[in-house]
């Protein structure tokens, strides 16, 4: 039985199991997700998408799923420590795909109106809300992780941040993974911005414990008229770690959104970003940063569809490969009839330290309209021998005058951060990991 046909058994005798752990209102979606995976089937090698990231592998095993909400006991408070210091947060967490309760949780201060917490609790709780955003832009009808996350998710994270509400604190979801078998975790996201407001979302992805772990996650962004986002995902797990994300943004006219992906240590990796400008006047920053060695692997896939005139979109990807490293990034910005004075402009930088390390890169622009800037364009290269000899000149070592070169390079997309602190200390985790210090998550005592 191929591991599509194995999902849908697995669910088709779970069903009820999986729908008394969760809400109504993600219930309901199960039976367009089924259709979906029945249809179009798990993503594999074979499509253009995935042409250098055998995501179908990654289902082949007998993974453990929690899907009778089993409690697995963390001490949030003994397992982690903010790796972020001096960035006032309010704090949340999940332990692998529940929600999880706290005290840091309880104390968090929200302005009135706004809902911070538990997807499952929120849809049961709001189902009217939730309704109108839930499962809205995950496109179930190719292949993907829509339908499979859609399936199995019981739970999350959801942010509602009403009209004309700024949240001055930055949120932050943090990810512990921890389980005594190898399991796969299925966790989605919801973001509603109304308009005007402004939010800041970090998520922190960390490992505890060594097993190994499959984790999709599905985010649906929704960034209402004149309204500011800023989501930062960083991941600092293992090599033993898959994980395969898709996160879909609507942007409503004259809306500011700033994506970033940090990847500073995993295993293998698939981010897919697709947003959606559909409304005049909206701005998209996207970014990202993988430093990745021994036989790591990350993709990451980006989509931007310009609907209307006057926005912009501008994407900077760099990756740092080590050892037999193996990265890949493609990226499509598409222009529509009609979606004038469009700027856009797109840029992937890569070094290889060694011959064994690969870079796949493919930027791509569709132009439909006439009165438009756009531009991409990608590199793959080696560290700069003219700046490595003239710094050895200068009688800076070998080793230091490398991670100088590599620390430089990244720099330009670690500038792009937004939030001062996680800037500061992001240029930290960066020059640790260059140094061979950062061999898994900062955060987690476990690790350590």
């Amino acid at each position: 039985m191929n591991p599509t046909q194995n999902y849908i058994e697995l669910f088709r005798d779970n069903r009820t199991l999986v729908e008394h752990g969760s809400a109504g209102v993600m219930n309901s979606m199960r039976d367009a997700a089924l259709k979906g995976l029945e249809l179009y089937g798990l993503p594999h090698k074979g499509l253009e998408e995935y042409l250098h990231t055998d995501v179908s592998a990654w289902f082949e095993p007998d993974w453990g799923m929690n899907l009778a909400r089993l409690e697995m006991p963390v001490d949030l408070a003994q397992a982690f420590k903010c790796s972020v210091p001096n960035l006032s947060t309010q704090l949340y967490f999940l332990a692998n795909d529940i929600f999880a309760s706290s005290d840091t949780a309880a104390k968090n201060q929200l302005p009135e109106g706004v809902i911070a917490g538990s997807l499952k609790e929120a849809a049961a709780q709001h189902p009217e809300l939730v309704s109108q955003f839930y499962g809205k832009l995950a496109d179930m009808e190719k292949p993907g992780i829509a339908a499979v996350n859609t399936l199995f998710a019981q739970d999350g994270f959801l942010l509602y941040v009403p009209d004309g509400v700024v949240l001055e604190k930055p949120l932050q979801l943090i990810t512990l993974l921890s389980s005594k078998v190898d399991l796969m975790v299925n966790r989605r996201i919801l973001v509603i911005l109304g308009r005007a407001s402004q939010a800041k979302l970090l998520l922190c992805d960390h490992a505890l414990v060594a097993n190994r772990y499959l984790t999709t996650q599905v985010a649906e962004v929704f960034a209402g008229e004149g309204s500011t986002f800023q989501l930062y995902d960083l991941e600092e797990t293992h090599y033993a770690n898959r994980r395969i994300s898709e996160l879909y943004v609507n942007q409503d006219a004259d809306s500011n959104v700033e994506i970033d992906y940090v990847t500073l240590h995993n295993g293998q990796t698939r981010n897919t970003v697709l947003s959606t400008l559909s409304g005049r006047g909206a701005r998209l920053s996207l970014n990202g940063i993988a430093t990745i060695d021994k036989e790591q692997h990350v993709d990451n896939m980006t989509f931007v569809d310009h609907r209307q005139s006057d926005c912009i979109s501008n994407e900077l990807f760099k990756y740092v490969l080590d050892d037999s490293a193996s990265g890949a990034f493609a990226g499509k910005v598409l222009v529509r009839h009609g979606a004038q004075h469009t700027e856009s402009r797109q840029t992937n930088r890569n070094i290889c330290l060694t011959r064994q390390a690969r870079m796949f890169t493919q930027p791509q622009l569709e132009i439909y309209a006439d009165d438009v800037k756009c531009s991409h364009g990608a590199t793959v290269g080696q560290l700069d021998e003219k700046a490595m000899f003239y710094m050895r000149q200068r009688g800076i070592p070998e080793s230091e005058a490398r991670m100088m070169l590599m620390q430089a390079f990244v720099g330009e997309v670690i500038g792009r951060v937004s939030l001062e602190p996680l800037r500061d200390r992001l240029n930290r985790l960066v020059e640790k990991r260059f140094r061979g210090e950062l061999t898994q998550c900062e955060g987690c005592r476990a690790c350590r």
